[in-house]
């Protein structure tokens, strides 16, 4: 059998300290959950993107990597993307023609998902997934650059709450390696009632749905949340589907006891919540 010339071997072996470099302990990184709305705002100036812009600016240390887990890549099973170079995804229809010129050509980070498939064993390697709009049109005002490597999770459509809390508290360890989370949802999000009515002005249950979520947050009552099905009339008009609400799960999944959280935007359209807010 040949032996590795040395020169390659050398070069290998830098590449590796490189990766390892990368995986070193950093300071905790924040988490962030963020209502992502309609696709359109990646493309427009508003009070949303606008909150979107300054949470990336305080993020005082640059993220090694984000990770995204978006209401738009659901699954049967748990699977990580390792695809290192992701491809803008136009998972939506019917929209300006500007909006499908709209790329967000960040590198992916086949390191750092392989790393979360060591701390989820379960879950499965996706090398094709590329960004969907739950992720990139957050990204554009977060990081304009598009020069942070970013990769997603899935979300296992047909799992019960309480396995998404669980399992995001399993990713801890990532926010002492330089890793920016991000949960891309919406807190209260039902598109049928949305459409029924004429102007924006937000539901009563909207209101009342997102303001008790609030609450439980603000008391760090983490559990009810998960358990949210038991809260009230409420939460079939609010979350027809989990889908969307799954990412703020996550988002408070990977909170520390105690640890302060500080709400972005508190604002409501018809029945979509846009709240977002900062871990950390």
């Amino acid at each position: 059998m040949a032996l590795m010339p040395l020169t390659s071997c050398a070069m290998k072996l830098e590449q590796l300290k490189n990766i390892t470099d990368t995986f070193s302990n950093t300071g905790k990184m924040p988490v962030f959950f963020i209502g992502h709305g309609s696709p359109m705002n990646a493309i427009e100036d508003n009070s949303y993107t606008r909150s979107w812009h300054a949470m990336g600016k305080s993020v005082t240390e640059k993220p090694n990597a984000i990770l995204v887990v978006s209401a738009h890549w659901l699954t049967q099973g748990s699977y990580v993307s390792t695809n290192p170079a992701p491809e803008t995804i136009y998972d939506f229809g019917g929209f300006p023609g500007e909006l499908y010129k709209q790329t967000y050509p960040a590198p992916g980070s086949p390191e750092y998902a392989k790393e979360v498939m060591k701390l989820i064993p379960e879950a499965k390697e996706d090398k094709e997934w590329g960004l969907d709009h739950g992720s990139w049109s957050v990204l554009k005002h977060l990081y304009p650059e598009a020069k942070i490597p970013v990769f997603q999770v899935s979300i296992d459509y047909y799992r019960p709450m309480q396995y998404h809390f669980d399992l995001a508290k399993r990713l801890k360890s990532l926010r002492e390696k330089g890793v920016l989370i991000i949960g891309s949802g919406n807190v209260v999000h039902n598109l049928q009632m949305f459409f029924s009515r004429k102007d924006t002005t937000p539901f009563d249950w909207t209101i009342e749905f997102d303001n008790w979520v609030k609450d439980r947050i603000v008391n760090h009552d983490f559990q009810s949340l998960v358990d949210y099905e038991k809260h009230g009339s409420s939460t079939k008009l609010a979350v027809p589907t989990v889908d969307h609400y799954v990412p703020m799960i996550y988002t408070l999944g990977l909170a520390d006891k105690n640890e302060e959280i500080k709400f972005t935007n508190e604002e409501t359209l018809g029945s979509i919540s846009m709240r977002a807010f900062r871990v950390g």
